[in-house]
């Protein structure tokens, strides 16, 4: 826990949440300032600030209750699909620095898109680069 985590805090019960679902790793509560209806947020329970601090079995109980929580966030809402999405580091957006995932209700006319739309030119990449980018993930996964 950190003192100064408000998600630590929520866990800790120092702050009220809308609680949606909890088990002895994971935490799950609708989002304080939503970007649609049912927002909700999945966080493990334990302070870890990125994807690269989460333990591997940290991140299966976190995938777990996203994969359990998704559809019972769109049916409540009765959302035809979501964006489920992690903000993994301060550069991709990520406000709060403990690990947490998104599950955003999406309908046919909220004026969102796809994750794609988030950045703007694609970098063109020779086969080379590709290659090279694409052994230098295998080598330190």
């Amino acid at each position: 826990m950190m003192d100064d985590c408000i998600f630590c805090q929520i866990v800790a019960g120092d702050i009220p949440s809308r609680t949606v679902y909890e088990d002895d790793a994971v935490l799950a509560f609708l989002d304080a300032n939503p970007l649609a209806p049912g927002h909700t947020l999945v966080i493990p329970k334990a302070h870890h600030e990125t994807m690269a601090d989460l333990p591997e079995d940290a991140a299966s109980d976190v995938f777990a209750a996203l994969h359990r929580l998704t559809p019972a966030v769109e049916a409540a809402v009765d959302a035809p699909a979501s964006t489920v999405a992690f903000n993994n580091g301060e550069e991709a957006g990520q406000e709060v620095p403990h690990v947490h995932g998104h599950i955003v209700p999406r309908f046919s006319d909220d004026g969102g898109r796809p994750i794609h739309a988030l950045f703007g030119d694609r970098p063109d990449l020779a086969d080379d680069e590709l290659d090279d980018i694409a052994t230098a993930i295998e080598d330190a996964a």
